[in-house]
């Protein structure tokens, strides 16, 4: 590396720093990587029923192998940010590459689900140090009008290869086994750390000093207990205990379910961090949440629009390929192509968002994907049925993807557009936190409707059957713990005929309630978008003449 340039964040220089080829490779560096981290969001769906079925998992443990990751990239992406300020971005993408496949392998030879769960969480850790640093990289070395192209290839990645995620998992776990959608990240990630090193600048904010201790705990805490709760209620009861819960040595008081324990839980610690982080805002002190940030209408909004957003997408993504294994027996292969409709979507509608968004404006056209979205998904839940395979899904599919494209092409620049440069790596990290905690939440929320909604209906369609009552209670348990695959079994199964279409039907009852929540929750989305304005300049800050960004070129 040659000398490092120091400029103001405000400053063309550092537009300047690097030469137009440098900052477009490592924008495709950057963004590559991006899509490595978005793709092991949702390439998980897809394969779920294989794993399930290989390891042995609990339908709690399915839920937890899907929403662990996304809840520790929430969970540590505001201090990972942070971290990537003041030690470096590109070394941080670089630690973060290295977690990240290191945790691949270790899911590619887990022998149970609890292992895999482990090796999800690492996965997040490894997330949660690359995606932030990209933003903040992104923002530091493009200016004006290339800073709102590059942000808007940055954004149409995230849901096109959210969209493409199951084919891809899908294609290697119908050819070659599930374990090889984790091990291809090693080739991939090595590729990543070698691309970085030789294309990707180096950028600080050195004048910056100190990390939230105290925040950073509440919020990890927090969340997590929160998710908890969401997944464990179906399986140990929202008030009353379904079952019996101990606590390592300590066997958990009869008549209380843990599981609104652990949301009350969740709501003091978050209120906690919201006590906190406003303290330590007013005494001058580093803050993980930026309340300064938040009194930005613009960012506080669009962040209110990626959670949401990210709560349909990733609960949609779970429910999908479980109803089409547990009713059609679809594999992997077949399940990818049933979703593929949305990649294309995705990718068809993201370039197109720019060149809309330059004559209407880029709220106007989060809001038109927003509608499309919520259109898309109400549809599917109207139309599903025990019979609906994947050419029923494909044209809401195809629909919900181009409104997936146009939102999320441009709403990471609405989001970011009055935020401050020099708050730029901590804005990142809140705005990309927004959208795990909303896929954390999503899988959580609408899983939960599902497998409430599958244990109610299936104990209402084998009331009708010849099963005794004894039972029809075990069917029931093991459709509500195996995530449905259970239903195959039952088809298979002599003289269970009946309680084989039973399970069709309870299964396409519950996923039709799942996607119907999910609409609900996309349409308070399309509410909040409705409050997004266009963009102003920057909101200046006090110190803006103090804040250095350093860049190593």
């Amino acid at each position: 590396m040659s000398a490092a340039a120091t400029v103001t964040d405000s400053s063309p220089a550092a537009d300047g720093a690097l030469s137009r080829r440098r900052r477009h490779l490592a924008l495709v560096v950057m963004s590559l990587g991006v899509s490595l981290i978005v793709v092991d969001a949702t390439i998980v769906g897809v394969m779920l029923p294989r794993i399930v079925d290989g390891l042995g998992a609990t339908t709690g443990q399915a839920e937890w192998i899907t929403s662990i990751y996304p809840m520790v990239f929430a969970a540590l992406l505001i201090p990972c940010g942070r971290a990537g300020d003041l030690a470096g971005r590109r070394r941080t993408f670089v630690l973060g590459t290295a977690v990240f496949v290191a945790a691949s392998l270790l899911a590619a030879a887990a022998g149970d689900a609890s292992v895999l769960i482990a090796a999800r969480a690492l996965q997040g850790v490894g997330a949660s140090l690359v995606m932030p640093a990209t933003l903040a990289t992104v923002n530091a070395i493009f200016t004006g009008r290339q800073r709102a192209v590059a942000f808007g290839i940055w954004g149409s990645l995230i849901g096109g290869m959210a969209a493409l995620g199951p084919l891809l998992g899908g294609a290697l776990a119908a050819s070659l086994g599930w374990r090889w959608a984790f091990g291809i990240n090693l080739p991939l990630g090595l590729a990543l750390i070698a691309g970085a090193l030789a294309l990707m600048p180096e950028t600080r904010r050195p004048a910056e000093r100190g990390v939230d201790v105290p925040g950073a705990v509440l919020a990890t805490l927090g969340l997590g207990a929160l998710v908890c709760g969401l997944i464990e209620g179906p399986y140990y009861g929202w008030w009353t205990p379904l079952r019996p819960f101990s606590f390592g040595p300590y066997d958990w008081p009869q008549g209380l379910s843990p599981v609104p324990v652990l949301l009350a839980l969740a709501a003091a610690l978050l209120v906690a961090l919201a006590v906190v982080e406003k303290a330590r805002g007013a005494a001058g002190r580093p803050v993980m949440l930026d309340p300064a940030l938040l009194r930005i209408p613009s960012f506080r909004q669009g962040n209110a629009v990626a959670a949401l957003i990210s709560v349909g997408e990733l609960g949609l993504l779970f429910v999908l390929p479980l109803f089409l294994a547990g009713v059609h027996g679809d594999d992997p292969l077949q399940i990818s192509l049933a979703v593929l409709p949305l990649a294309v979507g995705a990718f068809l509608a993201g370039p197109f968002a720019g060149r809309l968004a330059g004559r209407a404006g880029p709220h106007r056209v989060v809001r038109l994907g927003l509608a499309l979205e919520v259109g898309a998904v109400l549809g599917l839940g109207l139309t599903l049925g025990a019979t609906t395979g994947g050419w029923g899904l494909a044209p809401w599919m195809l629909l919900y993807g181009v409104g997936l494209g146009l939102t999320s092409a441009q709403l990471t620049g609405v989001c970011l557009a009055e935020v401050p440069p020099a708050r730029a790596g901590q804005a990142s990290g809140i705005q990309s936190t927004s959208r795990q905690v909303g896929a954390a939440l999503g899988i959580a929320i609408v899983g939960a409707v599902f497998a409430t909604g599958l244990g109610r209906e299936m104990t209402h369609r084998l009331a009708g059957t010849s099963l005794p009552p004894e039972r029809q209670a075990a069917v029931v348990h093991e459709m509500r713990d195996s995530a449905g695959t259970y239903a195959r079994d039952l088809d298979r199964a002599p003289g269970m005929r009946a309680a084989a279409q039973a399970a069709d039907h309870a299964l396409a009852a519950a996923a039709r309630q799942a996607v119907l929540a999910t609409a609900a929750i996309l349409a308070l989305g399309l509410a909040a978008g409705m409050r997004l304005r266009p963009g102003g300049p920057p909101v200046p800050e006090q110190s803006a003449s103090m804040t250095t960004q350093k860049i190593e070129v």
